[in-house]
């Protein structure tokens, strides 16, 4: 009986780690998406998959004297894209940004703007401009 529930729990275990290992590839090919693209827009790419302990930028942009944080998001309908993005999400993207500008200070004079970046599976792509403000 206890051996069943074992095999179990390992396969349900299994299960969720490849669902994982799945939406973090996804995620990846979309930010590799979203950078190509917005490259052809012509923006300029600082840094990708920023990690600060404050937070997290997925990529941060520059393109004139603006300076762009981007948040990617793949989903399987690019309309629930807008929903994907928590406002607890959003203050540590900003938080992430803050550490960005405090460890390379010459872009302090520079203004900021957050967008979103939707990717869908057939690589639909969005992007909302100044999607949220702190």
């Amino acid at each position: 009986m206890r051996q069943a529930k074992n095999r179990q729990r390992g396969k349900i275990r299994n299960a969720l780690r490849r669902r994982r290992q799945r939406a973090f590839k996804h995620g990846r090919w979309a930010e590799t998406y979203a950078r190509w693209a917005l490259f052809a827009k012509g923006y300029r790419l600082l840094a990708k998959n920023f990690r600060h302990p404050l937070g997290e930028v997925d990529l941060i942009l520059r393109r004139g004297g603006v300076l762009v944080f981007v948040e990617v998001k793949f989903r399987d309908d690019h309309k629930a894209g807008a929903y994907a993005v928590s406002p607890t999400q959003w203050r540590r993207i900003a938080a992430g940004a803050s550490g960005f500008v405090a460890r390379h200070p010459q872009f302090a004079g520079f203004a900021w703007r957050f967008d979103l970046f939707i990717v869908s599976r057939t690589a639909r792509c969005q992007h909302k401009k100044n999607f949220w403000r702190p």
